[in-house]
Parts: structure tokens; C-alpha cells; sequence
């Protein structure tokens, strides 16, 4: 009883209610946990880098409408994730309401997690590490693809990111990552701000 008492003392129990919208048929839960960004903004980019995909890969968007359950958009410690176990694309609530980057970047976060998700939905995962690093080079060439679909200016920066990354050694490409820690930091930062 004092546990659930506690918990409901704690930060995330003061966490606001997601909001729950439909965007491009994919549904999306914005959890703002952050009083300086507009979820009105969030959802505008998040559609606006959807729209992307289905302009220049709209396969790769009618693949994440049928393999994924929802869209994500929460503080978290990295642009992206995906989440097998309830079939959830989390996107970060801060890179999406960045203004200081275009769209594509964004976008191709997106695809990057819904290749993640195609290759969960086939069945073809095994959680060691060379196949991760397999899994990973995977989504980066996907991204690669993206870019170079994009007009050069707006996919420079895609293809740049996925070139760089694609020639790392495995454990760079996939790395081992302490999520408390990386939590954590996120966590310091948001309440210093």
C-alpha cells in the first residue's frame, strides 16, 4: 500500500495523460511532459515527416501503418526506439519539435524504427549481438535509400548520417546501452530546465 502511495508522489505518476490522435491512418499518443513545446507543434512535424515518407517511399509508410500498433511521441534518452513487445514506434518529444533541422531527419528516424518493426513483424530476430548489428546496418541503408529518394538538399543530411554510421564496427554501430543512466541524464536536464 505505502509503494502505491509513493508512486503516486512521483514524477512520472504527475505525468499528463497522453493525448491521443490519428495521423496518415497511424495512431499516435503524444505524452508532453514539457510546458515549453506545443503538442500542437510535435504533431504538425510528426505529420509533416510522415507526409514525407509517403511521398517519396510510400510503401515504407503502408509497411509501418500494418506493423506497428501506434506512434510514440515521448521524452526519452535517444531520437528513437522501437518496442516489439507492443509493437510501438516511440519518437522523442524534443527531436520532433526541433526547428533548427528540416523534416527528413526526422522522417527518417521514423523509418528507421519502422524497418525495426518490419523485421519483428517477419519473424527473423534473434537478440545477439552480430544480428544486431545486422539488424541495425539494415535500417541504415533504408535511411540511405530514403535521402538519396529525397531532393539532394533535403536528403544531404539523411544520407550523410547513414553513410557514416553504416562503416562503423559492430559494436559501434549497436551498442550496449545502460537505458537507467541514459534516462537519468534526461531526467537532470529536464529539471534544470
Amino acid at each position: 500500500m505505502l509503494d502505491r502511495f509513493l508512486s503516486w508522489l512521483s514524477p512520472a505518476a504527475a505525468a499528463p495523460a497522453a493525448e491521443r490522435h490519428l495521423l496518415r491512418g497511424i495512431p499516435v499518443e503524444v505524452e508532453n511532459t514539457r510546458p515549453d513545446i506545443a503538442t500542437a507543434d510535435v504533431l504538425a512535424r510528426l505529420d509533416e515527416s510522415l507526409a514525407l515518407i509517403e511521398a517519396h517511399q510510400p510503401w515504407r509508410l503502408a509497411h509501418l501503418r500494418r506493423d506497428v500498433r501506434r506512434i510514440r511521441v515521448a521524452r526519452f534518452a535517444c531520437r528513437g526506439a522501437y518496442f516489439p513487445d507492443d509493437r510501438t514506434v516511440l519518437t522523442e518529444l524534443t527531436f520532433l519539435a526541433r526547428r533548427d533541422i528540416t523534416a527528413a531527419p526526422v522522417a527518417s528516424s521514423i523509418l528507421h524504427e519502422g524497418v525495426h518493426a518490419r523485421v519483428h513483424a517477419m519473424g527473423v530476430v534473434r537478440r545477439d549481438a552480430t544480428d544486431l548489428a545486422r539488424e541495425e546496418r539494415l535500417c541504415r541503408r533504408a535511411e540511405l535509400a530514403f535521402g538519396r529518394a529525397l531532393p539532394p538538399a533535403l536528403g544531404a543530411p539523411v544520407v550523410e548520417r547513414a553513410l557514416a554510421t553504416l562503416d562503423m564496427e559492430d559494436q559501434e554501430v549497436a551498442p550496449a546501452v545502460d537505458w537507467r543512466v541514459a534516462q537519468a541524464r534526461i531526467d537532470a536536464v529536464d529539471r534544470n530546465s
